[in-house]
């Protein structure tokens, strides 16, 4: 890790930490882990404390893209193939640093038991798998919410000095919550029409293969249920990259896509998903629902920049 006293790409205030690689998600994901065993979460090195965010980005530059991962996670999240990448592809690259900076030694809270409530994420333009990219990562806003304290994980991805892809991740810890709070996104469903999916028990299992992300609420029934699921769900980001896939093709190349996420999707499953134009017809509306009640677990729109 190269140490810089820049501020980067603008996505924080303070130091920033330059990493040469990409941190092994592996590590990383123990790390998150370990601290949610009973009795340790209490030991020196372990124990977080505070109430502030840490002052500090998290970058690397200059990476590249293997085509044959894109490939794989195109498959996955059902996108068909093509020159430029899926418009959610850069999390891949994002999600690392968002690990790194949830399990240093500086973050205030625990990494296992964050929900990821809404997702925002805008590409200015298309990008190709032959671009290298600079990517920062930088934690903010902490704030109150109806359910406890929400925070944001702000990523940019620049192509020489060209900002070509930004995300706003939130992310909630349970607690005391504030009656008065925003309880953010206000998205409302899609009601009519759709068509349903079957989403099989090794969703998990196949998106933390391209992601990295093994969180164990994702694999496996008894590891979900260790962390207080009845079986394993799929990942947020999965959801949310297969509703995209599904309207890629009436997206503008420049377009800013908000999701807001809502119950758990307990695998394996039948989730319907449907999708209407935008009141301003610059940009689609889309929800996914458990087709026996109707019970929401995403709704996202969309909108031309």
């Amino acid at each position: 890790m190269t140490p810089d006293t820049s501020n980067g790409s603008g996505t924080g205030s303070g130091n920033v930490r330059v990493l040469d690689d990409a941190p092994g998600s592996l590590p990383l994901m123990l790390k998150a882990a370990v601290p949610a065993i009973p009795g340790l979460a209490s030991l020196p090195g372990l124990k977080k404390s505070g109430s502030e965010l840490p002052e500090v980005t998290l970058a690397r530059r200059g990476v590249g893209i293997d085509p044959g991962h894109v490939a794989a996670y195109a498959e996955v999240c059902g996108f068909p193939r093509k020159d430029t990448l899926p418009v959610p592809y850069l999390h891949m690259l994002a999600f690392p640093l968002h690990m790194a900076m949830l399990t240093d030694g500086s973050f205030p809270f625990p990494a296992m038991g964050m929900v990821h409530v809404e997702n925002t994420i805008t590409q200015h333009r298309s990008v190709t798998a032959q671009e290298r990219f600079d990517v920062s990562v930088s934690a903010t806003n902490l704030r109150p919410h109806a359910k406890g304290t929400v925070f944001d994980m702000l990523t940019e991805v620049s192509v020489d000095g060209e900002l070509v892809w930004d995300e706003v991740s939130t992310y909630l810890r349970r607690g005391k919550g504030d009656e008065g709070a925003t309880s953010g996104l206000d998205i409302p469903l899609v009601s009519d029409g759709g068509v349903e999916w079957r989403l099989p028990g090794d969703l998990g299992r196949r998106y933390a293969a391209v992601s990295g992300d093994r969180n164990p609420i994702h694999l496996y029934g008894v590891t979900a249920k260790a962390f207080g699921f009845p079986r394993q769900i799929a990942h947020g980001m999965w959801s949310k990259a297969r509703s995209i896939a599904a309207i890629e093709n009436r997206l503008p190349e420049a377009v800013k896509v908000e999701v807001a996420f809502k119950t758990p999707v307990l695998l394996p499953t039948t989730v319907r998903f449907a999708s209407s134009p935008a009141v301003d017809d610059r940009g689609a509306a889309f929800s996914l629902v458990n087709p026996k009640n109707d019970a929401p677990h995403l709704a996202g729109r969309t909108s031309a920049l």
